[in-house]
């Protein structure tokens, strides 16, 4: 923390205690994401796959693009796609105009599935609302 003047501000005990709720409810909502998540059949990254894709331009994406998003290499990128192809929730769309790139996509069922993950998620962090805000500005 900055006091005005460049210099850090020292925490103090109240911070710390801060911090370790902080973290605590981000952890919590973590569980809450993952449970929601085996819920429905799909890992957490999986659904968090299904989210960056959804929230790309036009809701497409370049492989290289998705794995900077989900901070994967490459392969590894590459098998969680492969995966979520597999389970009908995504497809690999050759672009017209230059048919060696290709575009990921989801497929219907993919977006019925994050519709009503994504609905739970943000009933979840409206829940929760007051109490980060709450946190937040315990930070002086």
């Amino acid at each position: 923390m900055n006091d005005g003047d460049g210099q850090a501000t020292p925490l103090d005990d109240e911070d710390y205690v801060t911090l370790a709720d902080f973290r605590r409810e981000l952890r919590g909502f973590l569980g809450f994401s993952e449970r929601a998540a085996q819920g429905v059949g799909v890992t957490a990254q999986q659904y968090q796959a299904l989210l960056a894709i959804r929230a790309a331009p036009s809701a497409r994406m370049a492989v290289g693009t998705f794995a900077d998003q989900m901070l994967l290499r490459p392969h590894s990128a590459s098998g969680l796609l492969d995966r979520l192809e597999l389970a009908g929730m995504v497809e690999r769309v050759r672009l017209a105009d230059d048919r060696r790139r290709v575009e990921i996509g989801l497929t219907g069922a993919g977006t019925t599935l994050l519709e009503s993950l994504a609905a739970a998620h943000r009933e979840e962090l409206r829940r929760l609302r007051p109490l980060l805000k709450g946190l937040v500005s315990r930070f002086r």
